[in-house]
């Protein structure tokens, strides 16, 4: 059996990592923790344009076929160029759709999958033990949120509240909305939205502690302390090769979950994404120093990610959990 990339795929990542550069993403980010959605819909149309937001849903509403190898290669990238906006509640969205439409509830499918897949729409996701927010709400034009076992299209959304990522601006989704879907189908269609918006979150996760790490090794080779680099101390080379064993850890099991699918794989594939992306933000914040604190550092993009990451989409406890629950259990 082979476990590499293909050329296709590491082409694919390569392709998206060239489009990111170019679209100078720090200030795409800046520009929408502010509410300014302007360059982040254009950099969103771009990534539709590649095919990003076409990997969860079925070619037959204009998706690329669910192919979660792909959306973990797209997702890595956005992760590492710290792109903003409901990235992981769109490919969830797209997930319940497609399975809703599989199970015979194509309605909903029909009129939003196409729009979501074309980047001409986007979509933010509430599920039940997720919290009462909504990501990015306000630049959402699809508000899906399940309660009471009840899929409704929210009518809109309170006031944004302060994150601890700037970049993530949550509301709380207004009461009501058209109903879409409800019943044993809609529980089926959750749990299959919760494995491929875990999945993503992880895929992120491991490209935000791959670019944390990347920074800091640049800078603690340029640093210089009593005369030479500080990444010469041999307390400094320890405390990134632990950060990177941490990384290169997540890494195959993030592919392997994106292989199997299986709910334990992607859950302990989110475990070891979270233990790795806030191990390289703790590191990177340390061995910046002082100048680590800024924000007007673009470190600080990447670094105020970690924590929210590590937790969206179950946390390590809700994880170890399901882990325990499909290997044990």
């Amino acid at each position: 059996m082979r476990f590499l990339l293909t050329a296709e795929q590491r082409e694919f990542a390569r392709s998206l990592d060239a489009l990111l550069t170019a679209s100078d993403t720090p200030a795409v980010v800046r520009a929408w923790s502010t509410g300014d959605h302007g360059p982040g819909r254009a950099l969103w149309s771009r990534l539709a344009d590649a095919g990003v937001f076409g990997l969860a849903a079925p070619q037959a509403y204009d998706g690329m076929g669910l192919r979660p190898v792909e959306l973990v290669v797209a997702y890595v990238e956005l992760g590492r160029h710290a792109a903003p906006g409901p990235v992981v509640e769109t490919a969830g969205a797209s997930a319940l759709l497609a399975r809703l439409a599989a199970l015979g509830a194509t309605g909903p499918a029909e009129r939003l999958l196409p729009g979501l897949v074309s980047g001409k729409a986007v979509a933010t996701l509430s599920l039940p033990g997720g919290g009462p927010y909504a990501l990015d709400a306000d630049a959402a034009g699809a508000v899906l949120v399940v309660r009471d076992a009840e899929l409704r299209l929210a009518p809109g959304h309170g006031p944004v509240r302060p994150s601890a990522d700037p970049a993530r601006r949550l509301a709380l989704p207004s009461p009501g909305g058209e109903l879409l879907a409800r019943g044993p189908r809609l529980a089926d269609a959750v749990r299959h939205a919760e494995l491929w918006a875990r999945l993503a979150a992880a895929a992120q996760a491991v490209g935000v502690a791959e670019e944390l790490l990347r920074r800091t090794v640049a800078y603690v080779k340029e640093r210089t302390q009593f005369g030479v680099p500080v990444g010469s101390f041999q307390a400094v080379k320890h405390r990134l090769a632990d950060t990177l064993l941490a990384v290169e850890f997540a890494r195959p099991l993030l592919y392997g979950a994106a292989v199997t699918l299986a709910p334990g794989d992607v859950a302990g594939a989110k475990v070891a994404a979270g233990s790795a992306v806030y191990a390289a933000a703790r590191a990177a914040l340390q061995l910046h120093g002082a100048v680590g604190y800024t924000q007007e550092l673009d470190l600080s993009l990447w670094l105020r990610k970690a924590r929210p990451l590590r937790d969206a989409w179950g946390s390590a406890r809700v994880c170890r959990g399901d882990v325990l629950a499909h290997h044990v259990g």
